[in-house]
């Protein structure tokens, strides 16, 4: 028997007496150890099939490859930045750590990814600079992730409900006519308001598309502007008129919900909730169409759902060993978009480079050529923090969900739109003056 199916029937032990293996032979006991192990953890994917896809098959076959013995955990992805924080307070944890937003809060803890970044642009082209400013901090020079995938944060709304309020919504402003009438219908708008990741993307959309930015390239604070009132009393006319008051507790998967379950009429999110209706509910599915970002005063603008990165820790126990699996995810990346149903998007194109044929002829879309909308997701995709980069600052004001708390407060009445940007730049600015003392920002 060969070291390595050895292993498999030693069921992980880390060494073992030299006994008989089943022929009566006899092995140095030296030679019968443990393979290395690669820890990674990641988030429990929302597409179905994907986790065990990646974990059974994927990893498995990567570390039988390498003579590695791959672990994979899963967690749920709301309890990824503490879990995080914990490894990095105890020093030690899994090699590679991924999360679902840009992590440029711990860049300290990290190592610099830009070898890794720089070796997979040579086999498959520049990194894009959307996934460029989730990664790296311009001030630092330090690629504090790996970017694997990303998903764009289209609209869906039912096509049979828009029909009879003057058809599909190209702006911001058809929204809000066709909202109180959708709503009298029984099926309202869905745009959250409450401390969950999804009501932050949205809500980005909607000040970007209004030339509204939370701040400028520089990373200066500038969220205190006429844009972001003008978004702020749009959204409140929103919600007064067309929406329900369930969007201020809502949690990550309620758009899904909302609209999977035929009630809602508009949502904004990655494709996981039309993947979800086809699942559920083939006849819904075929009502739901996919449209890119809705446009507004200063145009068309959708802040990116997920952007999964993946990072080594300082501390890591297998640094090698991570570094490779990373180079090999990303240039073998072709498989992981299809299993994924299109959610992950190659964060280096050059992994699918037929990708626009692909989502435009998927043969489960109903309609037809519903996905045909994800070929050209990064000309209207932005990031958290456009137009700087998701940088450490950015992101804590991303994270303690500054924005959504700042419409919410001015949508149920309790500020105005005036007092509600303000008190929200009151908010930042400690923030920012905190990481750019540390030299972050």
């Amino acid at each position: 028997m060969d070291r390595r199916a050895f292993l498999r029937v030693a069921g992980g032990a880390t060494v073992l007496a030299a006994t008989g293996c089943g022929s009566g032979s006899k092995r140095p006991a030296a030679e019968i150890t443990r393979r290395p192990v690669l820890r990674i953890a990641v988030w429990s994917h929302y597409i179905q099939g994907y986790d065990a896809w990646f974990d059974h098959e994927y990893t498995r076959q990567w570390g039988e490859d390498h003579d590695i013995e791959v672990v994979v955990d899963h967690i749920p992805y709301a309890e990824l930045p503490a879990r995080g924080q914990a490894e990095v307070a105890a020093g030690h944890g899994h090699d590679i750590f991924g999360f679902i937003t840009p992590p440029a809060i711990f860049e300290d803890a990290v190592i610099n990814h830009r070898e890794i970044v720089e070796e997979v642009e040579v086999k498959l082209g520049k990194l894009p600079q959307l996934l460029q400013r989730n990664t790296l901090n311009p001030k630092t020079g330090k690629y504090f992730a790996f970017p694997e995938f990303w998903s764009p944060n289209p609209v869906h709304y039912r096509a049979d409900l828009w029909q009879g309020v003057g058809g599909a919504p190209t702006t911001w402003d058809d929204v809000v006519r066709a909202a109180p009438e959708l709503k009298r219908r029984g099926h309202p708008v869905g745009i959250g308001l409450s401390g969950d990741d999804d009501s932050g993307f949205s809500l980005l959309s909607v000040m970007n598309a209004y030339g509204a930015n939370i701040q400028d390239e520089g990373g200066r604070v500038t969220i205190n502007s006429r844009a972001t009132v003008e978004a702020v009393k749009f959204i409140t006319a929103l919600y007064q008129t067309g929406m329900s008051q369930e969007v201020l507790s809502w949690e990550s998967a309620s758009n899904n919900r909302l609209l999977d379950t035929g009630r809602g009429s508009f949502v904004l999110n990655a494709i996981s909730a039309a993947r979800g209706a086809e699942d559920q509910d083939p006849s819904l599915a075929a009502k739901i169409e996919l449209r890119s970002a809705m446009a507004g005063p200063a145009g068309a603008f959708a802040t990116q759902s997920v952007v999964n990165t993946l990072v080594i820790w300082r501390f890591a126990q297998n640094q090698t060993a991570a570094r490779q699996f990373l180079v090999d995810l990303a240039i073998q990346y072709r498989e992981a978009f299809l299993q994924s149903r299109f959610y992950n998007l190659p964060a280096f194109p050059g992994a699918v480079s037929d990708l626009a044929a692909i989502v435009a002829n998927d043969s489960t879309a109903k309609p037809s050529g519903k996905y045909g909308v994800l070929a050209n997701a990064e000309s209207w995709s932005t990031n958290i923090g456009h137009p700087g980069h998701s940088s450490a600052a950015a992101m804590e004001v991303f994270n303690e969900f500054t924005i959504p708390r700042m419409f919410a407060a001015a949508a149920t009445g309790e500020v105005t739109a005036e007092e509600a940007v303000k008190g929200a730049e009151a908010a930042m600015k400690p923030i920012y003056d905190r990481w750019r003392e540390q030299g972050k920002v």
